[in-house]
């Protein structure tokens, strides 16, 4: 075998998840994008269902993020990919044609369900690959999922001229093309050497420099959630969320080259950096800016720089914290705490909404809050903490084993 050889695996790798990334994204954010509307001009549901709907599918997603994010690591992550694609592709298709409280909890848990298995599964791939691919995949994978929401939501307002059925319809066949994509997979990273689910979750529970880091990131799922549905919520058209969704994912789009490669996501002041633009999204929102289209544009491009420097700087924070084969655990531990504060902030904010403009003012500017506080949180995450593996022996990806110890 030729001494590139795994070079090419890894270039086969990083461009099978990132056309993976594409199908799954233009999935999501067609039917995601004008869901609100659905549920509220079709079906006719309140803002506080609507808002426990959306926040139950976080809640299923986030909490089974805990045992499904180790359990990536054990088991075969295209495999895993590959059911998280089909549980999507089912639950987008029930989205589109129930109407009923039950039918829509039935299609939230299929689409939380999913998403737990999507994310550790595809994230897993791209954090296995040699570090100097891992930053520019990373880099394409985010800009692939930006460009795909700039483009996603015009095709489902296009396709919503039909009815939102249509828009479900083509949103579960392009999941079920990427559950096909993850098949194409070859270079699979091994499994962790001693242990399953639960070594893998007490590793990462264990380190407490991680830990750290996943209660200061913990408000990024929330501002990243909540960001969609206020801005219909706040009344505005279909029309008026579909340039505010493409708004935002362009300027995020175009700020992702700089953030993921190199070092820049790594260090501390990108994240901080990331919720004071979210946090200023939200506060300019509690003015009254999402009322006309200047202001929503206005607050979208602020949510798209904030977007667009914390995605990365989650990725490679984790990473860079978590041993090679327990990525899959570690992003499940944070992503489960960060869930559990998405369901309860999206809960209270549906139910805020619904007692008219003071309630609306107070949920904008408590998220405004929140996103400040991260902000303002200390930093203490250079380098490895002192977890279960911090004087361990690991392994990297390509099975050379080096001891665990701070990093620069």
């Amino acid at each position: 075998m030729s001494a590139d050889v795994p070079g090419r695996g890894d270039r086969h790798t990083v461009a099978v998840v990132v056309a993976v990334q594409a199908a799954a994204s233009m999935g999501y954010f067609a039917a995601m994008a004008h869901v609100v509307v659905h549920l509220r001009d079709d079906l006719g549901l309140a803002a506080g269902l609507i808002g426990l709907v959306l926040a139950l599918r976080n809640l299923v997603q986030y909490a089974l993020f805990l045992p499904v994010g180790a359990l990536a690591d054990v088991l075969n992550p295209v495999r895993t990919g590959v059911l998280a694609c089909a549980l999507r592709a089912v639950g987008f298709a029930l989205l589109g044609t129930v109407s009923s409280t039950a039918g829509l909890v039935v299609a939230a848990v299929l689409l939380g369900t999913g998403g737990a298995l999507f994310h550790p599964a595809a994230q897993s791939l791209l954090a296995g690959v040699a570090e100097r691919r891992r930053a520019r995949g990373y880099a394409a994978y985010t800009i692939t999922l930006q460009i795909s929401a700039v483009v996603a939501p015009l095709l489902g307002l296009a396709l919503l001229n039909v009815g939102y059925w249509l828009v479900a319809a083509a949103s579960a066949g392009l999941w079920a093309t990427a559950a096909f994509l993850f098949s194409l997979v070859r270079q699979v990273p091994r499994a962790p050497a001693g242990g399953g689910v639960v070594a893998g979750v007490r590793t990462a529970l264990r380190d407490r420099v991680f830990m750290w880091f996943a209660v200061v990131s913990m408000p990024t799922m929330l501002m990243a959630d909540q960001a969609a549905v206020v801005v219909p919520l706040g009344g505005a058209d279909a029309g008026a969320v579909t340039v505010f969704s493409c708004v935002l994912a362009a300027v995020s789009a175009a700020l992702q080259p700089w953030c993921a490669v190199g070092s820049r996501a790594e260090r501390p002041a990108m994240l901080r950096a990331g919720m004071l633009f979210v946090g200023a999204g939200y506060l300019l929102l509690a003015t009254g800016a999402g009322g006309h289209l200047a202001g929503l544009v206005a607050v979208a491009v602020l949510h798209g720089f904030g977007g667009g420097m914390l995605q990365p700087a989650v990725f490679h924070s984790i990473a860079r914290l978590a041993p090679p084969t327990r990525y899959g655990a570690y992003l499940g531990v944070r992503a489960f705490f960060s869930g559990l504060l998405a369901f309860a902030g999206g809960t209270a904010v549906g139910r805020l909404f619904e007692l008219g403009p003071t309630g609306t003012a107070t949920a904008l500017v408590a998220l405004a809050l929140i996103a400040f506080a991260s902000a303002a949180a200390p930093r203490a995450f250079p380098g490895r903490g002192t977890g279960a593996e911090s004087a361990v022996p690991r392994e990297t990806p390509r099975g050379e084993t080096v001891k665990v110890g701070p990093r620069d």
